[in-house]
């Protein structure tokens, strides 16, 4: 089967399941809601990642995102169902990796401009200026969708929402911040302290705003590749 078919039913599957349609609404409403109540007591010496701070709790809901969109193949025989229509098993995960990082492109573009927007409003001056907004946007972005295929390739090696979901949430949540004081050199190429470097000012240490997200893009690609690894080996 070509890959554009493949690539439609993959879409289909997940407009039509509730919980990942809300997944992508809590992206949104999180972390504009999140930037709204912290921006204005925020500290003004970093004015980008006042407006941005948001996106700390609202990739939480992007790794759920991916988390499911891919565990949800795992229950009920269903990767049974979709690899006897698609034999060829790279070509069915290369789809569910396109369908999973589109939609979630578009809503943290949506989601980069009503923050900045919302940010600016609440936070008062001074504020980033239009070109550090633009970066903090796109940086956005760019930076939940690789969140969320980081997740969709470890569920493909744990088969597991839940397996998933439990490791990566504290990691995001504690494990980092506990990484970084620890070890504040090594801790910037974590996956979520090197792509959140783009939603800084100016970011401190050797990784830059696009090099950091070149470095979580590094972790969500090795992730992707031992989820095809274990797509093509494993019995379905």
């Amino acid at each position: 089967m070509p890959f554009v078919p493949v690539l439609h039913a993959e879409w289909i599957k997940i407009r039509t399941l509730r919980s990942l349609l809300g997944a992508l609404a809590a992206v949104l409403v999180v972390t504009v809601a999140f930037s709204a109540v912290t921006a204005a007591q925020a500290d003004r010496s970093d004015p980008l990642y006042a407006v941005f701070f948001g996106v700390s709790l609202g990739q939480v809901a992007a790794v759920v995102f991916g988390a499911l969109a891919v565990s949800g193949e795992y229950r009920g025989g269903a990767l049974r169902l979709t690899l006897a229509a698609v034999p060829d098993r790279a070509r069915w995960f290369a789809a569910k990796a396109v369908a999973v990082a589109l939609p979630v492109l578009a809503v943290g573009l949506l989601t980069g401009l009503a923050t900045l927007a919302v940010g600016r409003a609440t936070a008062g001056e001074p504020g980033p200026t239009w070109a550090e907004g633009l970066r903090g946007v796109v940086g956005c972005a760019l930076y939940l969708t690789l969140m969320a295929l980081f997740a969709a390739g470890l569920a493909a090696v744990l088969r597991s929402g839940v397996g998933t979901l439990g490791l990566l949430i504290p990691f995001l949540l504690t494990v980092s911040f506990v990484v970084g004081d620890l070890a504040s050199g090594a801790a910037g190429y974590l996956p979520d302290r090197a792509g959140q470097l783009a939603l800084h000012s100016a970011p401190e240490g050797p990784l830059g705003p696009w090099t950091g997200l070149a470095v979580t893009a590094l972790w969500a690609g090795a992730a992707l590749g031992a989820g095809a690894w274990c797509v093509r080996r494993r019995d379905a």
